[in-house]
């Protein structure tokens, strides 16, 4: 399994002069399965509380951006998403023989259920990183979400359809997303 990367390792602090607000910005990396065993029909999915990574990457992320930024940030930002295929998985060597057609990544907000689109790759290849697009606009977020967002309190879901033959496989694919996020002011 892909350990998650540490803020003090992977943080990237910068201050901006002029008209552009104070920012802050860092990876958090989250680890997802997807089992052979879990595919229903053709849909493979698998879902995680984006606090629940070991060592809360996502906490230190909102802790490291109010230290940066004096106090709550005014808006965070998904600046990049990447999909990675864990060198612990077994019996697959590479995405395409997970998923196979569009792959979906979302958040889905506790209490509210409410469930926001934040990334979409087709056809993924290879070990990975691969890049996944990102609509994901925090404006998006409804107003009774805004603080579960600021606080973690969503779960992040990666689902497509899996590939051919991957449910007689009796495979298990570690998966890893690394979110770059950004806080302004």
């Amino acid at each position: 399994m892909i350990k998650p990367m540490t803020l003090a390792a992977l943080a990237v602090l910068s201050a901006c002069g002029g008209d552009d607000p104070v920012s802050y910005s860092a990876p958090v990396g989250i680890n997802l399965k997807a089992e052979s065993g879990a595919v229903v029909g053709t849909a493979l999915s698998d879902e995680k509380g984006i606090t629940t990574e070991s060592g809360n990457p996502y906490g230190a992320f909102v802790s490291g951006a109010r230290a940066e930024l004096g106090g709550d940030p005014g808006r965070i930002e998904l600046d990049d998403l990447t999909l990675t295929l864990g060198g612990t998985s077994t019996g697959v060597t590479a995405l395409e023989q997970v998923y196979a057609g569009t792959v979906d990544v979302l958040f889905v907000m506790g209490d509210t259920d409410n469930t926001y689109p934040v990334g979409q790759v087709v056809n993924p290849t290879g070990t990975g990183p691969v890049a996944v697009s990102v609509p994901f606009e925090s404006n998006d977020v409804a107003e009774q979400d805004r603080a579960k967002f600021l606080g973690g309190g969503f779960k992040v879901v990666i689902r497509g359809a899996a590939a051919a033959d991957f449910a007689a496989k009796g495979a298990k694919a570690d998966l890893q997303l690394t979110f770059t996020f950004a806080a302004f002011e």
